[in-house]
């Protein structure tokens, strides 16, 4: 598994992208989800590190479970559309510090509303054979209509006549976020798992979290009380 996320060249990624692209499920494909994990990633500038941080919760009262964190040292160039190359090794070193892996991920990023429909959510779901969402805070691709001001409004996300995401203001009066499936999971079914999880706040609890824990200070492992 390890070249699907450490190729040795910008040319040898976008082939895995490819390759990767066709294992890609977009419909419900699962058995439960009682777990949800959020995943965020951030870069340690200074010191050259991808900077991991997931919790997870119950997706009944989304209460935190768990949460890990971990830094990696960043060996893949910057090139837009390839940033899951920069950001995968921290996330899966991240995992191996949980003690229950999720039945579900959400991902601040990309799933399949990527120019070769295969962001960081679609990626990650794909390699670990699980459900995966992103919740993207910008566009990176395709074409749309602002979706109402109130939460809950939406607005379908395209490239040409294919639907690539879905544009959901998730509070009122704030900038939209960029819903789209990236693994064993229906547009539907993603935009619905999003809103299931949104609070009072502009981004849904399991990345809400994941990026307020990466703001504080590192941690490998630690279970978390409250939120």
């Amino acid at each position: 598994m390890h070249r699907f996320y450490m190729p040795k060249s910008e040319s040898e990624a976008r082939a895995i992208q490819e390759e990767l692209r066709r294992e890609i499920r977009l419909f419900d494909d699962f058995d439960k989800l009682e777990t949800i994990a959020g995943i965020d990633v951030g870069y340690d500038i200074e010191n050259g590190l991808a900077h991991a941080s997931i919790v997870t919760m119950s997706m009944d009262d989304l209460k935190p479970i768990e949460a890990v964190e971990a830094s990696v040292p960043v060996d893949f160039p910057y090139i837009p559309g390839l940033l899951a190359f920069r950001e995968i090794p921290a996330v899966l070193d991240a995992l191996d510090g949980l003690v229950t892996r999720p039945d579900l991920f959400m991902v601040d990023g990309q799933g399949i509303a990527h120019p070769r429909r295969m962001g960081i959510a679609a990626h990650i779901g794909v390699l670990l054979n699980k459900p995966a969402i992103g919740v993207a805070k910008s566009r990176l691709t395709g074409r749309y209509d602002m979706p109402g001001m109130h939460k809950g409004e939406q607005s379908a996300l395209m490239a040409g006549s294919e639907q690539i995401g879905v544009v959901l203001r998730s509070k009122d009066d704030v900038n939209p976020l960029f819903i789209s499936p990236g693994h064993r999971l229906s547009m539907k079914t993603a935009v619905d798992i999003t809103l299931r999880c949104l609070t009072r706040f502009k981004l849904p609890e399991p990345t809400r979290l994941a990026d307020k824990l990466s703001k504080v200070r590192p941690v490998k492992q630690m279970t978390l009380l409250s939120a």
